[in-house]
């Protein structure tokens, strides 16, 4: 029997409270776990329940919110509503069936509407007087209506056959795909459908029988794969125009380009001859094929240095917002159109600013320069006049406010990440946080002029019953010195109970991205709680290349994968191991997945001994392989910085392939578990199998956990608790 499957089956007792309904759909509501002792267990991290998106109503008196439900009997989630007053009183639960309800959004102080089974519904706060209000055979993927609430935009997946040719109509039950170009797939799917944005209007009460594609005819989605939402639309104040995010290119272009833009449409008009480009100055369509606007048309060589080439030819780069351009929110006055924005093309970890456009004057102004980092979620404040915003410093994501003349101001100052915000009043912000220790949970932040006079409040706490029954791991932060003089921001995890005197094994955390923040995340699979909760001390480092340290910082891993980001990690469990006597030196590994993936393969030719095993999650292992295999061509094109086949190719891009993880087998000598999910088209799992094929090729101790139904990501019950057994198994073997 698996040892860590014996040990927690003694050590819980979990119920799925799951009902059976009418139609045999099971009914998944809350886990209830009772716990044998302290211990923070696999199947009490899924037993835990996840606040995902939450609304204030118009008046700020209440508070709709969404939690999702998991069962690893059932190897399934339900996404259930809940309603509070503000203040967390009073809370109760609006789904009553099996059906998943979703996407939550107020049409007035008593009524919301909602999602259920691919139709907008609406009901009273209370839950009850349920209408449908859509008759789409269930198409609905999203809505917003507008603030007159005489029209919704509805988001609707249509049929695309650009890049994939449709089947032959005499050959229903072929299985074959004809490509065309690239960007055939993303992510984790095959793109043979792309979504829309409709607008319907509303006539007493529900939506009409027919909306109207605001893109019609255009081969570009919206919003953009593979993670956009109802988030890169807006409505304007008054009704009148929709704020939308479009990246206008397809196949190849859109393989090597981040360049999306803010269009304005006019709902009157109906028409995109109208729709104006607000990032650069001009009307949409004119450059569907990736050119820049208004200038000759000089496609270059996507494979070669393109992040230089365009730079060099651009210099006023700035004003042309050819990066990532998303996320648009109208002021609460109609003045002004706000929105995050990129610098440059191709390089998706480029810093987030935050734009503000004055539809009046129509300038632009950036008015987060002088923060450093990016801004990664924001809200106007009822004035039109200041913005909140989270933003990562320090590896904390905390809260700020800007004015219009971009004087920045920090509001928070917390061992913890907010993770999205929202204006719950006129004077009070809705938060959603968590940290290394806490699960999410919403929060009413009453924001003043500085971090002393701004309060917090949390007012959900939706895992109590599970948190009191477990220890609580505690956190300590270092400044680490780095092998080139700096310093280096380090988390160090410890487990429950903690004892000084004992020596504990101990982890080397290694972070994706590769420009991801080691902030105070919460995570369901690579969770600090359980890994400390099981006995190991965990080393977390600020390695070069994330974010919260300035642009220096972040930018120096770009075409440097193996160089001081690597040195870093080495230094963080090198201080480890010399500072801090409760870490067993003897007892080391060093896990990671993605960027972290890639580390741990590297560190496997490279670490000289210190490591006891290893342990990659979907990690690239052949640089040349990935460059071609990732389906996001811009990704490889800026971090490598150079096509592997050009002969003349960059100094650092020969630097990058020449220490490709591959290279450096024969010099492998430690344990490794090697994680992968066949559906992960970012990083295909021919990667992790040919580095576990390689390791047990030179007869080193290996093994293999290979998911044909998980993405980057492994998103199934089931499937998560034996990621987890696997994980704390291996550990154990090789380091208790």
């Amino acid at each position: 029997m698996n040892k860590l499957f014996a040990m927690t089956a003694c050590a819980l007792m979990l119920t799925a409270c799951s009902t059976q309904n009418g139609n045999d759909k099971v009914n998944i509501q809350k886990q209830t776990v009772e716990l044998k002792n302290d211990q923070m267990t696999p199947e009490a991290l899924w037993a835990m329940s996840r606040i995902s998106g939450y609304e204030a109503s118009p008046d700020g008196q209440h508070i709709v919110f969404q939690m999702g439900y998991y069962s690893v009997e059932e190897n399934s989630s339900h996404q259930v509503l809940w309603m509070m007053n503000a203040d967390g009183s009073e809370q109760k639960q609006l789904t009553t069936d099996a059906d998943n309800e979703t996407d939550a959004q107020w049409l007035d102080n008593e009524t919301i509407a909602f999602i259920k089974g691919g139709e907008v519904w609406k009901m009273n706060l209370n839950g009850d007087n349920r209408v449908q209000m859509s008759d789409t055979e269930g198409k609905v993927e999203g809505f917003m209506f507008s603030p007159d609430q005489s029209k919704v935009i509805v988001l609707q997946s249509i049929p695309f056959n650009e890049i994939i040719k449709e089947k032959p109509a005499d050959l229903p039950k072929s299985t074959g795909r004809v490509v065309t170009d690239l960007m055939y797939r993303h992510w984790d799917h095959y793109v043979e459908s792309i979504q829309h944005p409709f607008v319907y209007e509303v006539e007493d009460g529900k939506l009409k029988a027919e909306g109207f594609d605001i893109l019609e005819g255009e081969p570009f989605e919206c919003p953009m794969e593979p993670f956009g939402g109802m988030e890169q639309l807006a409505w304007s104040t008054d009704s009148k125009f929709i704020a939308f995010t479009c990246r206008c290119k397809t196949g190849l272009a859109y393989s090597i380009s981040t360049d999306s833009d803010i269009f304005l449409y006019d709902v009157e008009s109906k028409s995109l001859d109208t729709t104006k480009n607000l990032c650069k100055g001009c009307e949409y369509g004119v450059v569907p094929d990736g050119t820049v606007p208004n200038e000759t048309n000089n496609l270059m060589d996507p494979t070669k240095t393109l992040k230089n080439q365009y730079v060099n030819q651009h210099e006023d780069i700035k004003d042309r917002n050819v990066g990532y351009d998303t996320n648009p929110k109208f002021s609460p006055d109609g003045r002004y159109v706000a929105w995050l924005s990129m610098e440059r093309d191709g390089y998706e970890a480029d810093r987030n600013r935050l734009c503000v456009y004055d539809l009046k004057e129509n300038t632009k102004t950036y008015v987060t320069e002088s923060f450093d980092s990016n801004v990664d979620d924001y809200c106007w404040a009822p004035d039109s006049k200041t913005i909140y915003y989270i933003g990562v410093w320090h590896a904390t994501e905390n809260l700020y406010k800007t004015n219009l003349q971009g004087e920045v101001k920090q509001l928070t100052n917390d061992w913890a990440d907010f993770g999205s915000l929202k204006m719950l009043n006129d004077k009070h912000i809705l938060a959603e946080r968590h940290s290394f220790v806490a699960p999410a949970d919403l929060y009413v932040v009453n924001p003043g002029d500085s971090i002393a006079d701004t309060k917090v409040t949390q007012v959900t706490e939706v895992n109590k019953e599970i948190l009191d029954q477990l220890g609580k791991p505690s956190v300590e932060q270092y400044w680490v010195k780095t092998t080139d003089g700096k310093e280096m921001l380090t988390w160090v995890i410890l487990p429950p109970h903690f004892d000084r005197n004992k020596h504990y094994p101990t982890l080397l955390f290694c972070e994706g991205g590769p420009q991801s923040p080691v902030s105070q995340f919460w995570s369901y699979r690579w969770n600090f709680f359980i890994m400390a909760s099981q006995g190991y001390v965990v080393v977390a480092p600020n390695r070069r290349g994330l974010p919260g340290f300035g642009q220096e910082w972040l930018e120096e891993i770009s075409g440097d994968w193996t160089g001081q980001c690597m040195d870093d990690y080495l230094a963080a469990i090198d201080f480890a191991c010399d500072e801090l006597p409760y870490v067993n030196r003897d007892k080391l590994a060093a896990v990671g997945a993605s960027f972290g993936g890639f580390s741990v393969y590297y560190l496997a030719g490279h670490h000289d001994k210190r490591f006891k095993c290893f342990i990659a999650h979907d990690g690239a292992f052949n640089l040349e392989a990935m460059y071609t295999e990732t389906e996001e061509n811009w990704f490889s094109n800026w971090e490598y910085d150079d096509a592997y086949w050009n002969k003349d190719q960059t100094a650092r891009a020969k630097k990058t392939y020449d220490n490709s993880p591959h290279r450096f087998v024969d010099k492998w000598d430690t344990p490794i578990l090697c994680i992968h999910g066949e559906k992960d088209y970012r990083i295909n799992a021919t990667q992790g199998m040919s580095a576990f094929n390689a390791a047990r090729m030179r007869g080193i101790e290996a093994e293999l956990l290979i998911f044909p139904d998980e993405n980057h990501w492994v998103l199934k019950p089931q499937n998560g608790i034996l990621w987890q057994r696997t994980y704390f198994d291996w550990l154990a073997r090789w380091l208790k």
